[in-house]
């Protein structure tokens, strides 16, 4: 990985109050809780546009300058200009960022396609596989916007939304085809607290960022049951070996899934109770089930939505992950969360490394 310093923009809100009458070169994609996060990261230098969904939410954002359902006392810098127009992201002529849901992807791209500026890099920050097609979100924006693959870029890491935009310390990764995309990514987002490194390995940063969603449900599940740190420790270590058979047998390089993608947001997802995913699986081991979860949670847990894409990639790939299979078995088939641990703690004990030979010669292949 190479990291690249930030060189930060010429103005800044701080040094020119006429900063935020700029137009915005940066246009953010999605006004949830990651992206008002970003939209807030980039307007403290910078003036940047934030494309929301409803004429409503932005009406809100843009009078009281506070996402507060998203990110409680977090306030919004009269730099994020709010729309739902858009045709505005055609301003934005060096960077697009993309932060609906996964579910929402290839909507919000297909709106935003005719103003999306011939020269803007384009960056995913969704993690998620598209059901159906299994495509990964920057396979899914390439493919709707009918833009190269090199131009759209991947974000992702241990990267709690609140925490990063208290200003707390937080490090991430960009992968990128072109290394030149990546590079003005990361010069443009990096911060002395958001730290970020670039990566060529897309697709094993886009695996992971997906697949830990779905171990950090069941990582939920077993501090709602009170499994104590061993068993989680057990749980979080075992899903990393099954998101690094996946990603493996996809063509990834394996040492992506010890970075920050794999092993990072593995440790932030399944730990953190900001996580969507880790409180769905705590309610999920109260009794409840996802349809009554899915109302209340505030906000995606985009595990629940990728889990059956994940089984149908490995099975293709003929991988076996036996944690995404008993989230989905709680999920959809009714089965219960202590039955699903039970099982999975029953399953016959192996090699550790009984795969070892296999992935060798799928990387010497």
């Amino acid at each position: 990985m190479t990291e690249v310093q930030s060189s930060g923009p010429e103005l800044s809100p701080g040094s020119d109050p006429r900063v935020a009458l700029l137009t915005p070169k940066v246009a953010v994609i999605g006004a949830g809780a990651w992206g008002t996060t970003l939209a807030v990261l980039v307007g403290r230098e910078e003036p940047v546009l934030l494309l929301a969904h409803s004429e409503q939410n932005a009406d809100r954002l843009t009078k009281e300058r506070r996402n507060t359902t998203k990110l409680p006392g977090i306030e919004l810098p009269e730099t994020v200009r709010v729309t739902t127009v858009p045709a505005d992201l055609a301003a934005a002529t060096d960077l697009v960022i993309v932060a609906v849901p996964s579910a929402h992807v290839r909507e919000a791209i297909a709106a935003a396609k005719p103003f999306i500026a011939p020269t803007a890099d384009l960056l995913s920050v969704v993690k998620g596989l598209e059901p159906g097609t299994l495509l990964r979100m920057t396979e899914v924006i390439a493919q709707v916007a009918d833009v190269a693959p090199d131009r759209v870029a991947a974000l992702s890491g241990p990267n709690l939304s609140l925490e990063i935009a208290r200003g707390l310390p937080a490090s991430a990764v960009v992968a990128s085809r072109d290394p030149a995309v990546g590079d003005r990514i990361v010069a443009r987002l990096s911060r002395r607290t958001f730290r970020l490194y670039t990566n060529a390995d897309v697709l094993g940063v886009e695996l992971a960022g997906a697949l830990k969603n779905i171990i950090a449900i069941a990582a939920g599940a077993a501090d709602g049951l009170g499994f104590g740190d061993n068993g989680k420790a057990g749980l979080m270590t075992r899903g990393l070996a099954e998101i690094t058979r996946l990603g493996i047998a996809a063509g990834a390089n394996p040492l992506t899934f010890a970075g920050l993608a794999g092993l990072g947001d593995v440790i932030a997802t399944c730990g953190s109770k900001l996580s969507r995913n880790h409180r769905l699986g705590d309610y999920l081991a109260q009794g409840r089930s996802w349809k009554d979860v899915e109302a209340v949670l505030g906000g995606v847990a985009e595990g629940a939505y990728t889990v059956d894409a994940a089984l149908a990639l490995a099975a293709r790939l003929g991988v076996e992950l036996p944690i995404a299979q008993e989230v989905h078995n709680v999920l959809f088939e009714g089965k219960s969360v202590p039955r699903a641990l039970v099982d999975l703690l029953s399953r016959e004990t192996k090699d550790e490394l009984a795969d070892f030979e296999r992935w060798a010669s799928r990387l010497q292949g």
